[in-house]
């Protein structure tokens, strides 16, 4: 609702949020607040010779308002018309109306009050700020920094530890290009230290660190001051071992135009043209869900993927038939909950009301100066502000990957409606991954769920491939394919013919094994080559396809594989179907890993010597090598309790020193650290072997024994909005531990206390048993993660549709540039029989829809 539209805006002066003239009495029922600040904003002719306002009216200075509407103000003025502002006091029930500025009848507060309202920047800036949050200062070190001429390139994936297998919390030193991972926090960041170690071995203090590498800069961290410091000449230091981000800066500021601006660099083969119709008459087209959403800058991935989901059944009858109710059970504010802010949204979208024709006469004005009056749509600036919030990309003004922010709304769909119908389970489907080793021949079956299907686009497969390496050939032997040239590395090929990939080749490349590198083979009991293949075990209600067009060079430029695929009107992916296990196939053994037990927790005595009469040697697990002997000496000698030891030669497998001290710092923290080491025998009792819970930590003690919550741990708990009665069971059935409470929550959420009983009754039972790192489980999630070990048990737990496997296409999102970071979206919905192009504010029927150039695509089931 905007000041502009018909009945103006509605804000409270005790909470000071806004709301339309249709709502402001059902938020006074619901309050209590009675004083509202009542704005509109009308267009009049501006008087002849006059400056515009008046004693009783307000001339419009919103800064704010202004910067946004510059191109539509200078039309206004060019036909003599201005926007003026009106402003009253309403006092609830009576609605009594007190015309401002009154300084005669109204309090000096209240009228100092009503001013501030009125200049307010209703949208403030949220700029992505440094992760810490202070100071950073210049690093006096980078700038003679003497870095290494040793020929390191970094990839731009696929990064490790040089001494261990952290994959996480990865630090490249500026000097030599050796990756180390940093220390381990608190929070559960990975990592044994040895950046540090790296730097008291050499002397090299700059290290960057690998996730923060982006075109606006990365974390640099000094080890010598101990801080995160400011590296100058980080472009060029990075640019020393293949890191060519400055590249990905050009490539923003050439594609990273304002709405409705066309590039200074030409997409390759009318790319741009071609998407948004350029050359074709479109006509416009008004009415119930066909309101475009204004482009706040770079934020066309977020207006396409919603005007998809705002055209599927079930998204309209979840968020807009359920709008009363929604409203009716929002907080008190409305602006960070998130499915108020969906419902009205969809409200606006399917509504109408911001997306009217024009009146006859502007429209023949239009007609006669042959242009077309840019239409206002939907501001979808608090939407945005509530599904950004906490994450710094989608909070920044840049362009982002559409299929990246479809994953999130998905996720705070399902995160907001726990235990209600979520719509987005219409996309969710089950994957069986078949894995077979390649030594023993057996095989294993485990199953995931996924919302979309990611087809990789394989170039090899083009139809036109000889034109392609003709084209090519001749390229390169021209002045512009050689370095340096007009056409070289970074310059223009935009005569390059497209490759045409069939779709079938897309399916197939989805369908084809791929290798996997060291899976651990329960037969082998140890490390082998295996093979894994994807199909599915369900079909969805809507298939979502992502082509895998983005990809990154060796030197971190981004790269989009300019492609045209051939996506079908219907599709049936039948043959795609899991069957699971077939005839003359055999299972690899379904062998846990060991757990570990308390010593005397169920009357059974630790394996070894007996108490009081443990040496060295009696501590190693049964069967321990002469190696795995000096290992143990080795963790005995830098001080580390013996039990603790002995545990983490038993769970790292022997494999080495650093692979039992990633086991050692991984588990220091826990209360069971120094507990001896139990195995615990094959559970004889068949029931309770299938209903035993596997869990992931240390089998704690009784819920009656355990030491009371801390009463801050409480209190944390119920500020994230869970009750006191939760909170206190989370935290006793998670030994007190604060992080792993919160996950339990999130992982099992409840809404009355018969699932507590039931958490209470499963902590209790005997028919559990112990794991490695976690908290107790239901006995009904535990079945669903034993077939998916791989995910959570609520994700598996979730029902999901399932069906023929034939499809019809509704929609498709299209993207133009060269990266997923820069460059514009529009998207194609099929509506009434016919296709429809949403280019921002402007929705018009599409004359020639290029399916071929889709990025993503929006399939819906065909029920015959």
């Amino acid at each position: 609702m905007a000041k502009e539209s018909k009945g103006g805006v509605y804000v409270c002066m005790n909470t000071f949020l806004g709301f339309g003239p249709e709502y402001v009495e059902k938020h006074y029922r619901k309050t209590g607040q009675s004083v509202y600040l009542h704005v509109q904003r009308t267009l009049r002719e501006k008087p002849q010779g006059a400056c515009g306002g008046g004693n009783e009216e307000i001339a419009d200075e919103d800064p704010a308002e202004e910067v946004e509407e510059e191109n539509e103000d200078e039309n206004f003025k060019e036909k003599g018309l201005e926007w003026v502002r009106e402003a009253w006091l309403v006092v609830f029930p009576e609605q009594i109306e007190i015309r401002l500025p009154n300084i005669e009848e109204l309090p000096a507060m209240v009228s100092i009050a009503c001013d501030a309202v009125l200049r307010a920047d209703p949208y403030p800036c949220h700029g992505a700020e440094p992760w810490d949050s202070e100071f950073r200062q210049i690093s006096h070190q980078a700038e003679n920094l003497q870095q290494l001429d040793n020929g390191v390139c970094i990839p731009p994936s696929g990064w490790r530890c040089a001494c261990c297998d952290v994959k996480k919390n990865l630090w490249l030193n500026l000097s030599d290009g050796e990756i180390r991972c940093g220390r381990k926090y608190v929070d559960g960041t990975e990592g044994n230290g040895h950046a540090l170690l790296h730097f008291v071995e050499t002397g090299h203090s700059l290290a960057v660190r690998m996730a923060s590498i982006s075109p606006d800069g990365a974390d640099v961290f000094s080890f010598e001051k101990d801080e995160i410091v400011i590296d100058p000449k980080l472009s060029e230091h990075l640019e020393h071992f293949g890191i060519n981000i400055m590249c990905q800066k050009t490539q923003e500021a050439e594609w990273g135009l304002g709405p409705g601006r066309r590039p200074t660099m030409e997409p390759r083969a009318s790319e741009w043209d071609t998407l948004q119709e350029s050359g074709l008459k479109l006509k416009p087209v008004y009415g119930p869900g066909y309101t475009g959403l204004r482009n706040l800058g770079h934020s066309a991935y977020l207006s396409t993927v919603m005007q998809v989901l705002f055209s599927i059944t079930e998204f309209q009858r979840r968020y807009v038939g359920g709008l009363n109710k929604i409203f009716d059970e929002s907080p008190l504010d409305p602006t960070r909950d998130f499915n108020t802010q969906m419902a009205k949204l969809g409200q606006g979208l399917l509504s109408g009301q911001y997306s009217k024709p024009p009146y006859k006469a502007e429209l023949i004005e239009q007609v006669s100066r042959e242009e077309q009056q840019p239409r206002r749509g939907v501001c979808p600036r608090m939407f945005k502000e509530v599904v950004s919030c906490g994450h710094p990309e989608f909070l920044s003004g840049r362009q982002q990957d559409a299929a990246e922010f479809l994953k999130h709304i998905i996720v705070l769909i399902e995160a907001s409606n726990w235990g209600l119908d979520v719509t987005s389970r219409v996309f969710c489907f089950r994957v069986e991954e078949r894995i077979q080793c390649c030594q023993s021949r057996k095989v294993k079956y485990r199953h995931r769920m996924d919302h979309m299907i990611h087809l990789p686009v394989p170039p090899e497969a083009a139809l036109n491939k000889d034109q392609l390496l003709e084209w090519d050939r001749q390229w390169r032997g021209s002045e512009s394919g050689r370095p340096g040239g007009p056409g070289g590395p970074g310059g223009q090929t935009a005569g390059r013919p497209r490759a045409r990939i069939p779709f079938g080749a897309c399916l197939q490349a989805f369908a084809e094994p791929e290798n996997v590198d060291d899976f651990w083979s329960s037969e082998l009991q140890a490390r082998a080559m295996a093979v894994k293949s994807t199909r599915f075990a369900t079909f969805p209600d809507y298939l979502i396809i992502h082509l895998k067009k983005f990809t990154f060079g060796q030197d971190w430029i981004p790269q989009k594989v300019d492609v045209s695929v051939d996506m079908p009107d219907e599709l049936d992916i039948t043959k795609l179907k899991g069957v699971g296990l077939r005839p003359g196939e055999k299972e690899l053994p379904d062998i846990a890993p060991p757990t570990l037990r308390p010593t005397g927790l169920l009357g059974r005595p630790t394996l070894g010597c007996p108490p009081g009469q443990e040496t060295d040697t009696a501590l190693l697990p049964p069967g321990a090598s002469f190696v795995e002997e000096s290992i143990f000496e080795q963790l005995l000698e830098m001080g580390f309790p013996k039990e603790a030891c002995r545990k983490a030669l038993y769970y790292s497998g022997g494999l080495g020193i650093d692979h039992a001290l990633d086991w050692i710092f991984s588990h220091m923290d826990e209360s069971d650290f120094a507990e001896p080491l139990v195995l615990v025998d094959k559970v004889e009792d068949k029931e309770e072997e299938e209903d035993g819970v596997i869990l992931g930590g240390a089998w704690g003690p009784k819920l009656s024994s355990q030491a009371p919550p801390p009463e801050e741990s409480v209190a944390l708990i119920v500020c994230m909005g869970f009750t006191r009665q939760r909170a206190f069971k989370a935290l006793q059935a998670n030994n007190n531990n604060l992080e792993r409470a919160t996950n339990w929550l999130l992982a099992f959420p409840s809404d009355g206390d018969d699932d507590d009983e039931d958490i209470d009754a499963a902590a209790r039972s005997k028919k559990a048993e112990p794991h490695q790192n976690g908290p107790l489980r239901p006995k009904s999630a535990n079945r669903v993660s034993q077939q998916s070990p791989d995910n959570s048990a609520n994700q598996n737990a979730l029902p999901v549709s399932d069906g023929p496997g034939r499809y019809r296409l509704f929609a498709f999102i299209s993207h133009m540039g060269p990266s997923a970071k820069c460059g514009h979206y529009v998207c194609h919905v099929r509506k009434e029989g016919r296709w429809v192009i949403y280019n921002d504010e402007k929705v018009s029927i599409s004359e020639k829809p290029p399916k071929d150039l889709g990025y993503l695509y929006f399939y819906k089931r065909i029920c015959s």
